[in-house]
């Protein structure tokens, strides 16, 4: 069941989302002339590469100094006005085409990039074990520990996304993504 609820409620998503998808993707081609969206690899079930697709909020060249790396709060890289943008996690919208591809869930553990995934390896180990499971929009982690930004962080949402695999059901997904909804308006979001 969980397959055809994903489709379902992407459709539902992306027909409610168009419009304003649209104004900020219009925004950021006007606040820098460049492309309003990007495609970014990230680590998907069983550890296969997939490019998620996102709003660029962040500078072109965000990571041509110090490389991938944890978007902080008040960061310096986000383009003008798109702050709001990250904190309702509107550039996370275009996601949805992932999950009606399948390379996503609408509630899973988050897709961390290829990168992310070596850099925490080591003091993470068991960080491979999110693998097992495709990823998702919205997960427990995200309602309980929201974003990361260190290894702490790391440790706390892996936690939180071992709890979320080992009692997976529909019931539960439909709830987290309830919960999800008041996160779309915290105030916490980098």
């Amino acid at each position: 069941m969980k397959r055809p609820v994903d489709v379902a409620l992407g459709l539902v998503g992306l027909s409610l989302g168009a419009l304003p998808l649209a104004m900020c993707a219009f925004w950021i081609k006007i606040v820098d002339g460049g492309p309003a969206f990007y495609r970014q690899w990230r680590v998907g079930r069983d550890g296969w590469l997939f490019r998620i697709v996102k709003l660029r909020t962040m500078r072109k060249d965000a990571e041509h100094q110090g490389g991938p790396q944890f978007a902080r709060t008040c960061d310096p890289r986000i383009l003008p006005g798109c702050r709001w943008m990250r904190r309702s996690h509107i550039d996370e919208l275009p996601q949805l085409w992932n999950i009606l591809l399948g390379q996503m869930s609408m509630v899973g553990p988050r897709p961390e990039r290829p990168e992310m995934i070596q850099m925490l390896r080591p003091a993470v180990p068991r960080i491979d074990r999110r693998l097992v499971s495709r990823p998702g929009l919205t997960g427990l982690a995200q309602i309980r520990n929201g974003y990361t930004n260190d290894i702490a962080g790391a440790r706390r949402k892996l936690a939180y996304d071992l709890r979320y695999m080992r009692d997976r059901r529909l019931v539960r997904d439909l709830q987290l993504l309830i919960r999800t909804v008041p996160k779309v308006f915290d105030r916490a979001g980098v």
